[in-house]
């Protein structure tokens, strides 16, 4: 399949998982042929406003750091080819594939139902998770600013936060995140897959180069923000020749705390993954294929809480010690994430807080 031009993926098909009818492109033959209008080969990004009524989400998964979590954004025009949140597209008829970076939603009211919630009796704090799902500094925030509400919100009812992000654009928000570090509320994890900007627009074509993001590792942490460089996903034979500059560069920039993270092909991703490599790297594809099918005990993706996050085998040794040999060369630990849940100040929904918690 060809690739289209700003984009992760050309697939447009729908999901299988739901026994959805198959759909056919809309339009007379003319259009259809790209005889009229000309082939759509550049979708422009349409973004939906989205209004839930609630918007922070609670999970009980053992084997993720956290509990609760903010995405303020459905779909992602980042675009990685690799993001295992492609398949949640599904659930709204859209493609997992150019849909998932081409037609966004956002949740302009995030900051409102976070106070409601906040203002809830029963609510006990702990750290909220962004960036697990969908990017919240995806290019869209430039316009709807809806993570620096939630932030501001935070910072007034001094309620911690966690960040990941890809983008350099965490850097316009410097002026809260360096108020809330002050206050042990908010800790930073910039995510870099490799250091080549070629690799990178081709396997994450929307987010910041990898220079940018390593120079934003830089600013927080000379801003005393707590930061760590996460180099995820490790793709074996594509990225994972960079595992140890990535680390390298970091430290040199001041990092002191890192993680990696094995790719994942859930669902949709695993095809779309494949037909991305056959585009761009049909030399080694069938190696990459097999080198992960070896780390989860023979399938493309591992399910199973645990091991997914866990991966088996040889290959999966060996990055293990590559990172942890690197690490410990250059004096760079685990994120030690101690966030304080004791200052909260409950607010109350006529925008002032609470006198009581």
């Amino acid at each position: 399949m060809k690739a289209v031009k700003g984009r992760g993926t050309a697939s447009s098909a729908g999901s299988a998982r739901f026994n959805l009818p198959a759909k056919e492109a809309d339009g007379d033959w003319l259009d259809n042929a790209g005889i009229v209008d000309g082939p759509r080969r550049n979708p422009a990004t349409t973004v939906t406003e989205e209004h839930p009524r609630s918007i922070l989400s609670f999970n009980k998964s053992p084997d993720i750091p956290f509990d609760r979590s903010i995405n303020a954004y459905r779909g992602c025009e980042h675009g990685c080819i690799y993001c295992f949140a492609r398949p949640t597209h599904a659930y709204h008829d859209l493609s997992p594939g150019l849909d998932f970076e081409t037609r966004l939603f956002a949740k302009p009211a995030a900051a409102r139902l976070l106070r409601e919630t906040l203002a809830k009796p029963g609510y006990r704090p702990a750290p909220i998770a962004m960036g697990t799902n969908t990017d919240p500094y995806q290019p869209i925030e430039g316009r709807y600013r809806i993570t620096r509400r939630v932030l501001e919100l935070c910072l007034e009812t001094r309620h911690p936060v966690t960040i990941t992000t890809k983008s350099d654009r965490v850097l316009r928000d410097l002026d809260l995140l360096e108020e809330m570090a002050r206050r042990d509320l908010v800790a930073v994890g910039i995510s870099i897959t490799s250091l080549d900007p070629s690799l990178s627009r081709l396997l994450e074509p929307r987010t910041s180069a990898p220079a940018k993001r390593i120079a934003a590792l830089g600013r927080l942490a000379a801003a005393g923000v707590p930061v760590h460089v996460s180099i995820a996903p490790v793709i074996p034979s594509i990225t994972d020749s960079f595992l140890e500059t990535i680390l390298a560069e970091a430290a040199a920039q001041g990092v002191r705390a890192a993680t990696w993270i094995i790719i994942r092909l859930p669902h949709e991703v695993a095809p779309l993954f494949r037909e991305w490599l056959e585009t761009h790297f049909p030399d080694r594809a069938g190696k990459v294929m097999a080198t992960i099918r070896s780390i989860r005990g023979g399938r493309d993706n591992d399910p199973d809480f645990f091991t997914r996050m866990r991966p088996d085998g040889v290959w999966a040794d060996l990055f293990r010690r590559r990172f942890r040999v690197a690490a410990q060369r250059l004096g760079i630990g685990g994120p030690q994430i101690a966030l304080d849940c004791t200052a909260f100040q409950r607010p109350a929904l006529d925008g002032q807080l609470s006198l009581g918690i």
